[in-house]
């Protein structure tokens, strides 16, 4: 027998984010998941944008792409394109994602992409210390909103569910067991994966803390909540108060872009021979 390959751990690069910041509960449950499914390290790529929590690639022995700001799901798409024998993970939080990045959301959604995406919702700009963000609460005051918060919060886990996504889930970065069981299960989801993570900034968002969801927040399986139903998904991501939901809202199959993409049916683009197919060659359409 040969000798099995490496699964994804920690690497060299040490954490440069503040003790005791919900990322580091991130990171830890995305690497248990990945030891779990047993997913050899050269086969998994993380990608980011800009963040506090798009770091999350360098901390994790796996091929990463660090990109520009709200853009790490073309990138990501891209990646899954020209191999999708890859499994490939987006990392980011709610202004990457949320804010400049809301279109690209949306878009690899409703393509229904076979990918992964991780969020890691701190309710605030943590990196440039500590302005509003698409998800912040109404009143809350902050750098950029010193007398509160005047604009409704987006609702990520809403928006996923209108958008198309087909396997939506909520985790808390203070529940570790239970964000692995999540992210282990949107790898092996076949379709686009999002996982919110409720993920406290202990520097810059004194509200929203680790105690204040601990208070609130409640399992979506301990309520018999039933996953395959899309309506019922809805009433719960409405949910946000005195007790917020967290576990898997929605589950289905569909057909995936990659399963759809004709090019892609031959195996992955990075496996197949250079060359144009077909009778008609590109240079003839031009002639």
């Amino acid at each position: 027998m040969g000798t099995p390959l490496p699964v994804v751990g920690k690497s060299t690069v040490r954490p440069t984010w503040c003790p005791g910041c919900g990322d580091f509960g991130v990171v830890a449950g995305i690497e248990a998941a990945l030891k779990r499914l047993g997913i050899p390290s050269h086969n998994v790529v993380l990608v980011s944008g800009i963040g506090c929590s798009s770091n999350l690639p360098h901390f994790l022995s796996a091929y990463g792409f660090h990109g520009i700001h709200g853009r790490s799901l073309p990138v990501a798409e891209g990646i899954r394109w020209a191999n999708h024998g890859l499994t490939v993970i987006g990392t980011g939080g709610d202004g990457d994602g949320f804010g400049i990045g809301v279109g690209h959301f949306v878009h690899s959604m409703r393509r229904n992409v076979d990918l992964t995406y991780v969020t890691m919702d701190n309710e605030i700009y943590g990196l440039t210390t500590g302005q509003a963000s698409p998800t912040s609460t109404m009143g809350h005051r902050t750098k950029s909103t010193p007398t509160g918060v005047i604009e409704n919060p987006i609702d990520p886990i809403a928006l996923a569910l209108a958008s198309g996504a087909t396997y939506v889930a909520r985790g808390f970065s203070g529940d570790v067991k239970q964000l692995t069981d999540l992210v282990a299960g949107g790898i092996q989801h076949k379709g686009f994966a999002f996982v919110d993570v409720l993920s406290p900034c202990v520097t810059y968002n004194k509200i929203n803390t680790f105690d204040f969801f601990r208070q609130r927040v409640y399992k979506l399986e301990s309520a018999g909540h039933d996953p395959s139903n899309l309506v019922k998904a809805w009433e719960r991501s409405l949910e946000w108060g005195d007790r917020i939901p967290i576990g898997l809202f929605y589950r289905t199959e569909r057909p995936t872009y990659e399963e759809l993409e004709e090019v892609l049916s031959a195996g992955p683009l990075a496996q197949q021979p250079a060359g144009l197919a077909g009778k008609v060659s590109l240079l003839d359409e031009f002639v």
